[in-house]
């Protein structure tokens, strides 16, 4: 079945947006993604403006606010923030030593996953199915999603205003220990909970699910990644050692305590 003419819009917006990532490489996956979602959202509101439901027209809102936000902590974070720049440039790799090539297939996958996890959304409003009531669950379970990732990050910068050198336990970071990842998954899965009804045939099911998949598989590597470091910089810490074995890294109440073994999740 050949794509509609508006998925691949969705795609190429995806993929201007996100070539912020040649200026600064780390920014394929954080900046370029943030508001490639936004981007996204504005245009299936703008597509398919005379088709739109209450429902679908959150969903696309929330696209938008999600993305902005994301984005804007992001770029105000990066620089007001050597420290965060030098964090990520050692863990995903110097930007100016990737050759071309490479920045060019992470470019194109990278727009290709933002396509495919906005796509619950998109098949609702393409295929006209309009809104049901797993619509409406999903778009709350989405803003609760934000506001969930955006109190984890208010509160990461409050507790490192007071002491910078301290690993953060307070507030939901006493839940699990990457809050602002669980955000990003509740999210994520309320786009997938708005589909249900809408999404038609194996194609567009396999397609949404490789998006939500995708999304999932960053988050845990992302966990991945922050608990290595903050191993290095936390380890010889008593208190530490009692959070990490208490608390656990990504889901509420799931014993899994660490991810630093799982060398498949490298991304």
């Amino acid at each position: 079945m050949v794509a509609p003419l508006n998925f691949w819009l969705l795609f190429i917006t995806a993929m201007v947006i996100s070539s912020i990532g040649f200026k600064n490489y780390v920014w394929f996956i954080s900046i370029g993604y943030g508001f490639s979602i936004a981007g996204e959202g504005l245009l299936m509101l703008l597509l398919y403006r005379n088709g739109l439901t209450a429902g679908t027209m959150i969903c696309c809102i929330l696209f938008m606010v999600y993305g902005c936000r994301l984005g804007g902590y992001l770029l105000i974070r990066e620089r007001n923030s050597s420290s965060y720049g030098k964090h990520m440039k050692n863990e995903i790799k110097d930007g100016n030593t990737v050759p071309f090539g490479v920045k060019l297939a992470i470019w194109v996958t990278c727009a290709a996953l933002y396509l495919t996890q906005v796509l619950p959304v998109f098949y609702r409003l393409n295929n006209g199915s309009g809104s049901n009531v797993c619509t409406y669950i999903g778009a709350a379970v989405m803003a609760f999603g934000i506001v969930f990732e955006s109190a984890a990050d208010l509160q990461k910068n409050q507790a490192k205003k007071i002491n910078p050198r301290r690993f953060v336990d307070t507030g939901l970071y006493r839940i699990v220990r990457c809050p602002n990842y669980l955000g990003e998954m509740i999210f994520w899965t309320g786009v997938l909970i708005s589909g249900i009804g809408a999404l038609t045939g194996l194609g567009q099911w396999l397609l949404a699910l490789i998006g939500y998949a995708g999304i999932i598989f960053v988050m845990f590597s992302g966990a991945r990644r922050l608990e290595i470091r903050q191993n290095k910089n936390y380890g010889n810490d008593p208190e530490y050692q009692v959070y990490v074995k208490t608390v656990p890294i990504m889901v509420p109440f799931v014993p899994l305590y660490s991810v630093e073994k799982y060398k498949w999740l490298i991304a």
